[in-house]
């Protein structure tokens, strides 16, 4: 259950107090879901609860100057490497309000009214998720403006892209940005259309945060599921589980993927996790990779034979620099046909161009060991 402001005549007169906000001007927008929403035109006060690198790349190096509020758990717990290098790089972070997490049932729609915020930004799961909160928090006179990377289809990443930018005043790099993973996500499409019959190998992806001893949950037709079928490959956890869901070791090894990706990140109080992102050296990362291969009988599967063993950072899937990683993967998957494709040059030269920190970590790799 989600905590809520209920403190009688006091929350009543504070509704009524947000419920008429004195903007000069307001321009509307269409969000991902086609809601008409009505904000200011130059918000200077913003709750932004998902989406916080997005929201860097479109609004530009000062863009944090105007939030007032985040949902603080969904960066710095679930991506707390990526959280620490920005708090670092941005110390105002950790001054501001955190209104709790949503899928937690942890948010507080106290603590967002008392932000003061002019707009609210929210990611479309966060939204529907919410419910009436959503709706209350409207009615309190916050307008709530839903953008949706997670649909991981380039209609709604551009979307999403150009509302950052109308939101923010940044439409001109928005929709650089914009153009840019169109195009990016068009050329690797154009090279898959070239593929011979039967080049599609068996893929086998695992979230790496538990370590080899424990079985974490594969990806069918969402998150990394959905890059492998956009990759025209065969994912092993298709027709077994949905959404996401652990399949059986035994299930594994009588599917003997070609392929195997392990999905590692930076997450806080896992000792055995595959380690990936920003600033983590790539020797430790192999480290945990190799670890998985003491697995019983992955010493037989093709991809350990192949030296097709994949680390790839779970924390960059689903955002506006996750083409880099469809390029990683459409390499490691078909080397022939992308041989000139420089991913970690893609990655660089993103956050060189539009992040407030140069980049440096382990995003994407492929196990030295994993070969004959």
């Amino acid at each position: 259950m989600f905590k809520i402001f209920t403190r009688g005549l006091a929350a009543a007169a504070l509704a009524v107090s947000f419920a008429m906000p004195a903007w000069a001007d307001n321009i509307t927008l269409t969000d991902t879901m086609g809601r008409t929403v009505e904000v200011p035109e130059d918000p200077q006060r913003i709750l932004l609860g998902f989406y916080f690198e997005d929201f860097m790349a479109v609004a530009g190096p000062e863009a944090y100057d105007r939030v007032v509020a985040i949902s603080k758990d969904t960066w710095a717990g679930w991506r707390t490497l990526q959280w620490q290098t920005y708090a670092a790089a941005i110390p105002r972070l950790d001054e501001l309000a955190d209104v709790g997490e949503v899928d937690a049932g942890t948010f507080s729609l106290e603590a967002a009214i008392a932000a003061q915020p002019d707009v609210a930004v929210l990611a479309a799961w966060q939204y529907k998720t919410l419910g009436d909160v959503a709706d209350r928090m409207e009615a309190a006179g916050i307008p709530i403006v839903v953008l949706d990377y997670n649909a991981q289809t380039v209609e709604m990443h551009v979307k999403s892209t150009q509302l950052l930018g109308q939101l923010m005043g940044a439409e001109e790099r928005a929709q650089t940005l914009a153009d840019e993973y169109a195009a990016a996500v068009a050329e690797v499409q154009a090279r898959l259309a070239t593929l011979p019959e039967g080049a599609a190998p068996k893929v086998y992806v695992e979230l790496a945060r538990k370590g080899k001893d424990t079985v974490d949950n594969s990806y069918s037709g969402t998150q990394w599921g959905s890059v492998i079928d956009q990759l025209k490959a065969i994912n092993i956890a298709n027709g077994q589980i949905s959404n996401w869901g652990k399949l059986s070791p035994e299930y594994v090894l009588a599917q003997n993927p070609q392929v195997v990706m392990l999905a590692g990140s930076g997450w806080a109080g896992r000792d055995q996790a595959v380690v990936m992102g920003p600033g983590v050296d790539s020797t430790l990362t192999h480290e945990r990779m190799q670890a998985y291969l003491g697995r019983p009988g992955w010493d037989g599967l093709d991809a350990v034979k192949e030296g097709k063993i994949i680390g790839i950072y779970h924390g960059g899937n689903r955002t506006l620099y996750d083409y880099a990683f469809l390029q990683f993967l459409a390499k490691a998957i078909y080397p022939e046909q992308f041989a000139d494709v420089d991913p970690q040059a893609t990655l660089n030269r993103f956050f060189a161009t539009y992040m407030p920190v140069a980049f440096e970590g382990t995003y994407m790799t492929v196990l030295p060991e994993s070969g004959n």
